[in-house]
């Protein structure tokens, strides 16, 4: 095969397995809205249909709204990205978000122009229903799911089936509150301790035979109150696995509680009413839902590959690698179970992208994928998968000309940040800002480079709601406001030693930090590290023992750590440092303001 006959072969579009849409419920929003302006819709109920059909309110305007497009599994494909891009230039702020639930969103979308971006979402096959609201929302998959060296299988066609099988199933309609499912691959990626139900694929061998099936976690989940969720049993065949879901599902539409909004997660219910009865109950149920619906009841699971491509074949003459190629490849790309590929992972700003680089990436995804397509993970960013060893460099220099190739990815200088008080009602400070103030130091530092920090994270929310996944950092803050005398100055709360791999835990209170004081922290807690670390320890391992009182140097607990950092946290008068009254962003002066969240609509 020669290189031309390759580079034929990566214009080949791979289709979607999947169409989401309907496009009649873009008609139907439209109508709806008109209705709304018209005040034949009373706004309650218009809420709530709007955040069913995935548009979320905009801080502190009734007038704009965030339009969240699911993708099921993170799958997202070049005619999609290119859609996207379009809909963005089109109607919203010319750059879309990567969220931490593997959606994208449009923010600031007029709302007459809600239904326009429904059509084009359906054009495409994508769509927004059920990406808000109390319903069963977007089903998520580690990025790393059939090409991690540990998997037992790939768990990606069972996250597409459930999500299949429940969007806009009556089911799941109107439940207590949101509902969310997270396949992985392995132990180490996916947080599936970490919300309602999580599933990491098992084999059990029995009688020569393997059989399939899942670990499940039920009860966990992030926010005002965070819990670490319980393994249900040993092993779920996967003939249960959908049983299993009903069960839990029908218990906590039941069960949950639909009075009190602030208690109203299932994590609530599991916490309040003990696990060992929850399981119990959780196992009855499946009991019943088995006998009664296995009939009629399956999961519809597709576990046909994409992977229809030759090996790619670069033509290296005259091409000289760019500068930065090894630091990026070493902070950005994993290599797969599958021996001659990578999967690259982009390092975006707080989850952003502009609407030219999703085109520019669409027609990478083309060109270098032998899958097709791109997964956005759990940390704000997009992998590509099957990329062949020899095309990394040449990959490297088609992201650097998108403004694609930020090294740092899969480090701790790629911070979450939720959007903050950019968009978010509830949000008390600019954390989206934040993390990308702390990516620019990092990497202008090249901290990335630093091996004892890899596999550290920093994570942070605008509140205490936890959007930014703050409880399970190794450094996370939460956003507040701070007050010396009659003056407010932005805040957060941070907390340490938080984690959500094998070893689940939620982090530790430390101290509360200044908004402008959070990057000389985080330094100062890297050099505490730096002087006490044993060899080959890291960052992340250092602060665990710490945080569990089984460090032996002279930094045994968090309050040592906590009484070294007091100094840099004492705010200045306003006369000495007016900038540090002001929040990132802007250049007034802070104060609290919120809205009406609409988490629990």
């Amino acid at each position: 095969m020669t290189v031309s006959d390759v580079k034929q072969t990566r214009t080949d579009s791979i289709k979607p397995k999947v169409n989401w849409a309907r496009m009649e419920e873009a008609e139907d929003f439209a109508k709806t809205v008109k209705l709304f302006r018209q005040g034949k819709y009373d706004e309650d109920s218009f809420r709530r249909y709007r955040l069913q059909h995935g548009a979320y309110g905009t801080r502190m305007t009734s007038d704009y709204a965030m339009v969240r497009i699911k993708l099921p599994a993170g799958e997202v494909y070049p005619n999609q990205l290119e859609k996207i891009s379009q809909l963005s230039e089109q109607f919203s702020i010319g750059s879309a978000h990567i969220s931490t639930r593997e959606n994208i969103q449009l923010h600031w979308v007029i709302l007459e122009d809600v239904s326009e971006i429904f059509r084009g979402l359906a054009e495409v096959g994508l769509t927004s229903r059920e990406a808000c609201g109390n319903s069963v929302r977007n089903v998520m998959c580690s990025p790393l799911s059939g090409v991690c060296a540990d998997e037992k299988f790939d768990s990606t066609p069972y996250a597409l089936a459930t999500a299949k099988f429940f969007l806009r199933n009556p089911i799941a309609q109107s439940l207590p509150r949101k509902f969310k499912f997270n396949f992985t691959c392995c132990e180490q990626h996916g947080m599936v301790r970490m919300v309602d139900v999580g599933l990491i694929p098992q084999l059990r061998e029995s009688n020569g035979i393997k059989q399939r099936g899942f670990k499940i976690f039920l009860g966990g989940g992030l926010g005002n109150r965070s819990f670490v969720g319980h393994q249900l049993e040993e092993f779920t065949p996967e003939e249960d696995l959908l049983y299993t879901s009903l069960a839990v599902l029908r218990i906590f539409d039941r069960l949950g509680d639909r009075k009190n909004l602030a208690r109203n997660r299932m994590r609530y219910l599991v916490n309040d009413m003990g696990w060992d009865k929850f399981q119990n109950l959780v196992l009855k149920e499946r009991a019943i839902v088995r006998a009664t619906q296995s009939v009629v009841t399956s999961l519809e699971i597709d576990d046909s590959s994409d992977i229809k491509r030759p090996i790619k074949i670069t033509d290296q003459s005259g091409f000289s690698v760019p500068d930065g190629y090894a630091r990026w490849l070493k902070t950005n790309t994993i290599k797969q179970k599958q021996s001659e590929y990578h999967s690259v992972f982009l390092t975006l700003e707080a989850g952003d992208i502009t609407a030219t680089q999703l085109v520019a990436l669409a027609e990478i995804i083309r060109e270098f994928s032998s899958e097709g397509k791109a997964r956005t993970g759990f940390n704000q960013n997009i992998a590509i998968r099957y990329i062949h060893n020899d095309d990394l460099p040449n990959l490297y220099s088609k992201l650097l000309q998108a403004g694609l190739a930020k090294s740092g990815a899969l480090t701790m200088t790629a911070p979450i940040g939720c959007s903050g008080t950019t968009s978010c009602n509830l949000a008390l400070t600019n954390s989206h800002r934040l993390a990308k103030e702390i990516q620019r130091k990092f990497l202008e530092m090249k901290l990335d480079e630093d091996v004892d920090l890899q596999d550290s994270s920093i994570k942070i929310s605008g509140c205490p709601n936890s959007c930014g996944q703050h409880g399970i950092a190794t450094i996370g803050f939460f956003g507040g406001g701070g007050r010396v005398g009659k003056e407010m100055y932005p805040n957060y709360q941070m907390s340490l030693g938080g984690r959500s791999d094998g070893e689940t835990m939620l982090g530790v209170t430390c101290t509360r930090v200044p908004a402008k004081r959070v990057i000389p922290v985080i330094l100062k807690i890297i050099e505490l590290f730096k002087q006490h670390k044993k060899s080959n320890d890291s960052l992340k391992e250092w602060i665990h023992r710490v945080v569990n009182e089984k460090e032996d140097s002279a930094i045994k607990s968090v309050n040592d750590i906590r009484k070294i950092l007091d100094p840099l946290t004492i705010p200045p008068t306003k006369e000495d440092d007016p900038d540090f009254y002001s929040d990132y962003g802007t250049d007034t002066s802070y104060h609290t303001k919120t809205g009406k969240g609409e988490c629990a609509a």
